[in-house]
């Protein structure tokens, strides 16, 4: 492995996949859907190309594909439960087309090795079962995004069926968290909401944890050493909002939330949201389909990680490390300054758990 097509590049894992490439000596070029905030996060850092488009129109940027031998596939939509109602033409068209297309162009690049970023959402158990990349969810149980991601997986795996000089394997990483995370995701809002003492609760709900450079490093060791269409759990640390927000609270020098909001007022507060959200277009803090996957998804976040400890090397740092290196860049920007204006300008979910 040499050159690298990394998508999503100007996303928290696409960032830091990059970055980690780059510190390795490939040269990389990264898909970007604006080259003016491309340029802002890698302006400065040699050996990256950038590629502008959109995995809604992978023919538009496909001659890109040319001259990299592996193709980091990173972008996903993800964004859906922000605005309340369906958003399956999008999911279907970017998730699930967009990857179809991708790795059938990368194919005729002459590309031979594709690294697939799933999703914890294609695996289920029963609460408290130790889940591992055999637990498989049916499709009956996935709201629309996890559908999505499900069958993305089963693009790629029908790919290798038809093509057996392609390599491809696929990463499942948790709840990802980190430094460089300028959309923000939904744990780079809840951070800005918990330092600008905007949280009026805790939530319901169980969640993995992960550093989004250990996912970057498992995306890495997997192009190396994974083995062919199998699926390697990223996943992190199980943990409940009770756990997660004090230890937040305490790195950043904040107080925190202590009480959980009561289920009644969450239903109403989505129900509210869902009406706002259709009578404007936009996004929102808490739709319907958020409630219903936080309450569903209690304490099935167990993930048995010793395949990709053995085969890949899996090892994730501290949560404390991960949290205070987060705080940290988000501090360093001058966010939590800034924090107001930016949110009359665009705002995010704190509860939508991007995975």
């Amino acid at each position: 492995m040499r050159s690298a097509f990394v998508t999503g590049a100007t996303g928290l894992l696409g960032n830091n996949l990059v970055r980690e490439l780059v510190a390795r000596g490939y040269t990389v070029k990264g898909l970007v859907r604006s080259r003016a905030e491309g340029e802002q996060q890698f302006n400065n850092l040699p050996g990256v190309e950038l590629v502008v488009g959109d995995m809604a129109d992978v023919d538009a940027f496909a001659a890109s594909l040319q001259g990299c031998d592996t193709v980091f596939h990173t972008a996903a939509f993800f964004r859906d439960n922000y605005k309340g109602g369906s958003h399956w033409k999008e999911l279907e068209k970017i998730n699930v087309a967009g990857t179809r297309d991708l790795i059938h162009q990368a194919y005729r690049a002459g590309i031979r090795r594709f690294i697939h970023t799933s999703s914890i959402a294609v695996l289920d158990g029963a609460p408290g079962m130790s889940i591992d990349e055999t637990c498989l969810r049916a499709d009956a149980d996935a709201d629309d995004y996890y559908r999505s991601k499900i069958l993305a997986d089963r693009v790629v795996l029908s790919f290798l069926e038809a093509h057996p000089e392609m390599h491809a394997c696929m990463v499942l990483p948790g709840w990802m968290w980190g430094p460089a995370d300028i959309g923000p995701t939904s744990s780079g809002q809840l951070v800005n909401d918990v330092v600008n003492g905007k949280l009026p609760g805790l939530i319901p709900g169980s969640f993995s944890v992960v550093d989004a450079r250990d996912v970057a490093w498992v995306l890495i060791a997997a192009a190396k050493h994974g083995r062919r269409g199998e699926r390697y759990l990223a996943a992190g640390r199980h943990m409940t909002m009770r756990q997660l927000v004090p230890v937040l609270g305490r790195i950043a020098g904040v107080k925190t939330p202590v009480r959980q909001l009561p289920l009644p007022f969450l239903y109403t507060l989505a129900a509210v949201q869902e009406i706002y959200a259709r009578l404007t277009g936009k996004p929102i803090l808490l739709s319907m389909a958020t409630l219903r996957l936080l309450i569903r998804e209690e304490d099935r976040t167990c993930f048995n990680h010793r395949k990709s400890e053995q085969e890949l090397g899996l090892n994730f740092r501290a949560l404390e490390l991960t949290i205070t290196d987060t705080v940290a860049w988000y501090r360093d920007h001058g966010w939590f300054e800034n924090h107001s204006a930016r949110a009359s300008k665009k705002k995010s979910s704190s509860v939508m758990v991007d995975n």
